[in-house]
């Protein structure tokens, strides 16, 4: 008998907490991080009407970003450990020495931000290429697109870590 009201109540409870945490979450037009980024989204390639050939190209695109994501990330994995091992060790070098040394901080940050700009120009000329599948009435139409999707997320409230009182 125990067993059985354990089921009923888990029965009862579960859709109840999932109902809680949708209505939580803003329900089913909530927009998550993935919605708020800039670029091209699946949501919005319905809406610029592409064609079969257009859409096609996208997946050829798609398919060789991502294959070359995978390469690149299966050859620089211990390159990367070692480089973020090396890093570490200056920081530490830095950190712990007798007086602090502003040219190698700067020159520490500076690798560190050169890293980002290189990672953020693939990312843009990644867009570029997409972007150059589309005719310019599309292009257009996507411009107004994410205007429209940025101010929708733009209205909506952020939560960045605890909230203090």
């Amino acid at each position: 008998m125990k067993m059985a009201k354990k089921l009923i109540i888990a029965a009862v409870v579960f859709p109840l907490v999932l109902s809680t945490s949708a209505f939580a979450f803003g329900g089913k037009d909530h927009k998550g991080p993935q919605e708020c980024r800039p670029g091209l989204n699946r949501g919005m390639m319905k809406d610029l009407n592409l064609t079969d050939s257009q859409k096609e190209q996208f997946k050829t695109l798609r398919k060789e970003n991502k294959q070359a994501m995978k390469e690149g990330f299966n050859d620089k994995r211990e390159q990367g450990e070692n480089a973020r091992m090396a890093h570490f060790d200056k920081i530490n070098a830095l950190l712990t020495a007798e007086k602090f040394d502003p040219a190698k901080a700067t020159e520490l940050a500076q690798e560190k931000s050169d890293k980002q700009v290189k990672r953020q120009v693939e990312m843009l000329s990644n867009q570029h290429k997409m972007l150059s599948i589309l005719t310019p009435e599309q292009k257009t139409k996507f411009i107004d697109l994410q205007k429209e999707r940025m101010e929708d997320c733009d209205d909506m409230p952020r939560h960045h870590g605890k909230e203090r009182h």
